[in-house]
This record gives structure tokens, C-alpha cells and sequence, in this order.
């Protein structure tokens, strides 16, 4: 009995020891306010929490068995579904040149609708391919054809060489377009500040010879030089443009497209991309 009488004795004078809440919080503590919570408010038994879960995972175990295949689902008014329409067929240079104009102004305004990225459109294309223009670009990273015009799989057969220059292997990738896949309209697009330009004019103004390869792109560019000389304004975007309109009058001169241009179900057009601006405009 002293044993026991002891332990009493040492337990009370030990001052009494308030657990941390774990579980559930008082109503005040919850709303930021000052105050103790109550020993029965700061936390629950194991028992009883236990209890509160078993009856909370049969009550929804018991609703699940209720549902019914005719069950109704409401969608939140703030989800929005984007579904892509089919668009229309287009089978002749001046819808195609419509599509690309209408594709560079939503670019230009911040709308693009980035069409024909689907899964189910790259499932589709895995059989057949029917591009609606060719897009000779520069290899330039700031000029993306299906950027700039909006455009998605499938659409643009693109050609992409530094300087935008026309060779044979360029010419036998157009006339595959067009012959193999009757693709309408080709687009030589030339660009602001393009550096194959711009090493043709430092080449030819200073009287360096270029390394390597890059001889080849200078060679091509050069017959533009001459051309921009003659017209008022800055050399370097006048050569850009003459550029692209010598590509421009190359692939029509190709008689591998001569019969296609001939009978009007195809045409060439050139144009300048503005990197500021994003327009991209015939010339």
C-alpha cells in the first residue's frame, strides 16, 4: 500500500502534461483566435477515430452501389471543351493563299488555333499526306512555317535551307509536292535580318573568300546583290527580298511545273517575314 500511496503522491505533484492537437482543433483555434482548447477538443482517441472512418468508407462504399448507368453528370459552366471542326477542302492556289494570309494574322494577333495537332489527326496522317502549300523558308530558327502561318499536321510540305536558295534538290522536293501530292501553291518566304544574306554582302564588300561550304550559299545569294544595288533603301533587306523573288522566278522557270502553272493549279509567290512584326507579306 506505501508502494502505491507513493506513485499517487509523485503523480500529482508532476505538473499535468497537455498533448499537441493532432486531429481536430478547437472552433477558436481554428478562426486565429487566442485561447486554450479544452482537453476534450484537442484530440480524439484512436478508437474513436477509427470509428469515424470505417462508417465514412462504408457510407461511400454504399453509394457507389446505388449508382445507375443512367446516372447524370454535371459539367462546371467554367469547363470549357474544345472541339476541332473539319475544314474545308482546299484544292486551289487561291484558298490555299487565303489560308496561309488568314493563319499569319491570327499569328500576328495572338489567336492561333493551333489546328491539326490532335492525336487523331497524326493517326490519320500516318496513311497520307495532302499539304495545301509548299513553304520555301529559311533554315533560320525565328521563322517556323506552321508558327508563322497557324498551321498544323499535315498541312505545309516545307522546305527549309539557309538563305532560301533554290537548288536541285530543292527544285525535285517542289515538283514531289506537286506532282505527287497536288499541292496548289508554293511560298518563298525571305526574311528580316537573315544571316545567309548578310554573309553574301560582308563576303562581297570585303573580298573574302567563305569557308567551307558556306561558299555554295553565297554563290547562290550573289545574283541579288546586284538587283538591290538598284533600288532605294537598306541593302541588306532589299537583297533579302531580291532573294526570294530570284527563288521565286527559279521555280517558275522549272519546267518540271511549267504544265501545273500553265493550267492554273498552281502558283508561285514570294514573300518577307518581318521578325517584329510576325507579318508576312508577298512581294
Amino acid at each position: 500500500m506505501a508502494l502505491d500511496g507513493s506513485r499517487r503522491s509523485r503523480r500529482q505533484r508532476l505538473p499535468r502534461q497537455h498533448s499537441r492537437p493532432t486531429l481536430i482543433r478547437s472552433p477558436h483555434a481554428a478562426d486565429g483566435l487566442s485561447g486554450e482548447d479544452t482537453a476534450g477538443e484537442q484530440t480524439l482517441s484512436r478508437r474513436l477515430w477509427l470509428g469515424l472512418v470505417g462508417a465514412s468508407a462504408a457510407a461511400a462504399l454504399s453509394g457507389c452501389g446505388k449508382l445507375r448507368t443512367n446516372t447524370t453528370v454535371s459539367v462546371p459552366p467554367t469547363l470549357t471543351i474544345v472541339t476541332e471542326t473539319p475544314r474545308r477542302p482546299i484544292d486551289n492556289p487561291d484558298m490555299a493563299l487565303q489560308e496561309l494570309q488568314e493563319g499569319n494574322q491570327r499569328f500576328v494577333n495572338g489567336q492561333m488555333q493551333h489546328r491539326g495537332q490532335t492525336p487523331q489527326r497524326r493517326h490519320q496522317l500516318a496513311q497520307f499526306q495532302q499539304p495545301f502549300a509548299v513553304i520555301l523558308a529559311c533554315s533560320d530558327s525565328r521563322v517556323p512555317a506552321e508558327v508563322v502561318f497557324d498551321q498544323g499536321l499535315g498541312d505545309l510540305f516545307v522546305i527549309r535551307v539557309a538563305g532560301n536558295i533554290v537548288d536541285a534538290a530543292v527544285l525535285g522536293s517542289i515538283e514531289y509536292a506537286v506532282d505527287h501530292l497536288a499541292t496548289p501553291l508554293v511560298v518563298v518566304m525571305g526574311h528580316q535580318s537573315c544571316g545567309a544574306v548578310s554573309a553574301t554582302l560582308e563576303s562581297l564588300q570585303h573580298h573574302t573568300t567563305p569557308h567551307s561550304n558556306i561558299a555554295a550559299l553565297v554563290s547562290a545569294i550573289t545574283p541579288a546583290v546586284a538587283v538591290a544595288e538598284q533600288r532605294r533603301g537598306d541593302l541588306l533587306d532589299n537583297t533579302i527580298r531580291a532573294n526570294a523573288e530570284q527563288s521565286r522566278d527559279a521555280i517558275i522557270n522549272a519546267p518540271e511545273v511549267k504544265g501545273a502553272l500553265d493550267s492554273g493549279a498552281l502558283k508561285v509567290v514570294s514573300t518577307y517575314y518581318n521578325l517584329d512584326a510576325g507579318t508576312a507579306t508577298i512581294i
